[in-house]
């Protein structure tokens, strides 16, 4: 067995107000190359399983993902909320939740605006998201990836992803540059927002009652998201892959061994798009592969890993996903996929109370997600 490594601490209020211009950025990553005149989407799947040791102990999974033609998400819930007597997945739940529901309204071509639906950027959309989950407490460290095909270079159409973290989850952009019978490159990655490069200590987005953090109140967390985010606007094409993970995925794997997993899964030169069940086994065998890291090889010596030998016990969340045409065929499955509002907020109780409540796109993890543990054990 690995490391067993120190679980992640809330960070309390000042000790996070004053690193923030530390993380903050905002940058664009801009290919010029011709667009065809077509709106694109994310094909994505979710996929999760936390390790046996912490399974076995009894600590609940926190991690949270998300998949949705127009957003992509990973959260994960900061377990130490949970000696508080606070449920650390709610929080992240909740939160990727709203984020779905405001990047269906603001970003769905074809989907007539209301005005306060206009998209406004990652960090107004993220802002919104943290209020509308009212009172409910924890902490959660987020990646966030929004398609956005509105964005015109010299008056042309050109899709963007704008990509938003707080905390240290990572997401990587993968792409074939040398045409389709080329291997996939990284050609984009974030990093990790952690306080004095502490693992125990990334930024969070967090709601605290005062008996815990008494200088605690949701300005703070508005700040982090404002001033301390970082943003990225990154040149979308049609075949990109995209990858986001928590830290259980990429405290144990280099963004080099992503990419190899990523080249024996997903061959070149294939025709169409590629399948949810490639997707989903893709992403079960980066969870599988983090995990392994835990674990002693040859000479009983443990795997090297970015956080040291042996990894870490964490649990483990990936998103996995292919930007395809936005077709009339996706725009139909996907209404088809999305609750009614009154479901929608029976699904939000149920969820509150721990209960899923299928309403699953066979395409398109268009909910967020928890993997069960029968569909678990397939990694």
């Amino acid at each position: 067995m690995g490391v067993l490594r120190t679980p992640t601490f809330y960070v309390e209020t000042e000790q996070q107000r004053r690193i923030l211009s530390t993380f903050h950025k905002n940058t664009e990553d801009i290919q010029e190359e011709v667009h065809k005149n077509k709106a694109l989407c994310f094909n994505g799947q979710g996929y999760q399983k936390q390790h046996p040791a912490k399974s076995r102990k009894g600590i609940r999974d926190a991690d949270v993902t998300l998949g949705s033609p127009m957003i992509l998400g990973v959260a994960d819930g900061v377990s130490q909320v949970e000696d508080f007597g606070i449920d650390a997945s709610l929080l992240p739940r909740e939160l990727l939740m709203h984020c779905q529901d405001l990047g269906d309204a603001q970003l769905t071509p074809g989907r007539r605006l209301r005005q306060q639906d206009t998209y406004r950027g990652p960090i107004p959309l993220l802002t919104e998201a943290f209020q509308a989950t009212g009172d409910t407490l924890g902490s959660t460290t987020a990646c966030l990836a929004l398609l956005d095909n509105r964005t015109k270079i010299h008056g042309k159409p050109h899709p963007m992803i704008a990509v938003i973290t707080v905390g240290d989850c990572q997401l990587l952009v993968l792409r074939r540059t040398q045409g389709c019978g080329s291997r996939l490159e990284n050609v984009f990655q974030t990093e990790m927002q952690r306080i004095g490069g502490d693992v125990q200590t990334p930024l969070q987005i967090a709601r605290i009652n005062a008996e815990i953090d008494p200088a605690f109140y949701d300005g703070i967390t508005l700040e982090v998201i404002e001033l301390g985010s970082a943003v990225h606007c990154v040149s979308a094409y049609e075949g990109d892959v995209i990858v986001m993970g928590t830290d259980g995925v990429f405290d144990n794997l280099f963004c080099h061994e992503v990419t190899e997993i990523c080249n024996d899964v997903l061959r070149p030169n294939r025709r169409g798009n590629l399948p949810t069940s490639l997707l989903k086994s893709l992403g079960q065998q980066i969870v599988a592969a983090s995990h392994a890291k835990t674990a002693r090889g040859p000479h009983n010596l443990l795997p090297d890993a970015p956080i040291g030998r042996g990894g870490k016990v964490d649990d483990t969340a990936v998103v996995v996903a292919e930007v395809v045409e936005w077709t009339q065929e996706r725009a139909n499955e996907h209404t088809k996929s999305r609750p009614q509002p009154s479901l929608g907020m029976l699904q939000r109780l149920l969820s509150t109370l721990r209960v899923e409540c299928g309403c699953r796109d066979g395409n398109v993890a268009a909910d967020v997600e928890e993997v069960s543990e029968d569909d678990s054990e397939e990694a």
